[in-house]
C-alpha cells in the first residue's frame, strides 16, 4: 500500500476540503482519466484497489498513472478508550481530494476498454465521479 517513507509530522489536523481542486484537474499524461466530482478522504487501500481492478481490467495492456498520493495521515484512539489522554496514534493514510481531481489515467487501450476500466475503478471509490478523455483524443 502507498504511505509516505517518512514525514515531518506523525500527527495531522484534519482540514478543510472546501473548494474545487485548483491543480490536476486536467489530463497530463494519458489519454482517458477518472475525475472527482465531490471531495473527500481517499485512502491507500481505495486507491491499491483501483489499480489492481484498472490492470485486470486492460488485461495489463496501455499505461496507468495515478495522480493522487496518500500523504496524510489519519488518527484513531482505540476502542473503547475513555476520552482525553492524548490524541491516538496513526492509524492509515489519505490523500484529501478535491472535485475536479484527476486521480488516474491510463492510455494504450481502446476507448471501450478504458471507459469500462475507469468505471470499474470507480465503483471502489466512496465519491461520484466521471470518466473524461484528453480534449485533443482523436481514437
Amino acid at each position: 500500500m502507498l504511505m509516505p517513507k517518512r514525514v515531518k509530522f506523525r500527527k495531522a489536523q484534519r482540514g478543510r476540503m472546501k473548494g474545487n481542486a485548483k491543480r490536476g484537474s486536467t489530463i497530463a499524461f494519458g489519454d482517458f482519466g477518472l475525475k472527482a466530482l465531490e471531495p473527500a478522504w481517499i485512502t491507500s487501500r481505495q486507491i491499491e484497489a483501483c489499480r489492481i481492478a484498472l490492470s485486470r481490467k486492460m488485461k495489463r495492456d496501455g499505461k496507468i498513472w495515478i495522480r493522487i498520493f496518500p500523504d496524510k495521515p489519519v488518527s484513531k484512539k482505540p476502542l473503547e478508550t475513555r476520552m482525553g489522554k492524548g490524541k491516538g496514534g496513526p492509524e492509515f493514510w489519505v490523500a484529501v481530494v478535491k472535485p475536479g481531481r484527476v486521480m488516474f489515467e491510463v492510455s494504450g487501450v481502446s476507448a471501450e476498454i478504458a471507459a469500462e476500466a475507469l468505471g470499474m475503478c470507480g465503483h471502489k471509490l466512496p465519491i461520484q465521479v466521471k470518466v473524461v478523455k484528453r480534449p485533443d483524443y482523436e481514437g
